[in-house]
């Protein structure tokens, strides 16, 4: 997409400035969602598609502010597994189950027992895999815990997808593209105003912005 796009998209969905606010809510999802499964942890990869990596967007539990920005290849393990086959998966004995990467596991420090990945989907998209690792003992992952686990992953996608779109905006507003980056800043002073005056200005300009 070109920057001009990037731009449009962003504006569209009104996400300029707001990359902390997404990435406090991914967050929020993984905190809750290691609660309400009682597991050891649980985490949020992004799929960082120029690199073809997966990265650390969110942990609970084991390795929290440790392993947020922490990168993978894309086909690394159950979480590249379940990101190119877009299928959920839970496994109750991972040394048994060939995809298990020990290797990476090993190096972030924690090695799960068990754990139960979904992709994280938005418009056709795999934007990256949500997981949680070890259950309490005497608790194994079943069809409920996955359709819940689902349920996280649908409000994931949502906050990863707007993540993405605030990171580009703010490489469109450090790109260097006067015009456009003057656009942006306009937008994002804007944003916040609630006055008919700042909501027609907007207007006005998303107009511009759609024009063919």
């Amino acid at each position: 997409m070109t920057q001009d796009g990037e731009l449009r998209a962003a504006v569209a969905a009104g996400v300029l400035g707001s990359e902390q606010a997404h990435a406090a809510l991914l967050q929020s999802i993984v905190e809750v969602a290691r609660a309400i499964f009682g597991a050891q942890a649980a985490s949020i990869f992004l799929l960082d598609e120029a690199a073809d990596e997966l990265v650390f967007e969110a942990v609970a539990g084991e390795g929290e502010g440790e392993l947020v920005g922490r990168r993978f290849p894309s086909g690394t393990g159950v979480a590249g597994w379940v990101l190119v086959t877009r299928q959920p998966l839970a496994l109750d004995d991972l040394g048994k189950d060939r995809r298990f990467a020990r290797d990476a596991a090993e190096s972030t420090g924690y090695v799960p027992k068990a754990l139960m990945a979904v992709p994280l989907l938005h418009d056709e998209r795999a934007l990256g895999v949500l997981e949680v690792l070890d259950p309490p003992e005497g608790s194994p992952f079943g069809l409920e815990e996955m359709e819940l686990l689902g349920l996280f992953a649908g409000q994931a996608a949502i906050a990863l997808d707007l993540l993405q779109r605030a990171r580009r905006a703010k490489t469109v507003l450090d790109g260097g593209d006067d015009a456009l980056a003057a656009v942006a800043r306009l937008t994002a002073a804007l944003a916040g105003r609630e006055d008919d005056a700042g909501l027609r200005l907007l207007a006005a300009l998303e107009a511009v912005l759609t024009q063919k």
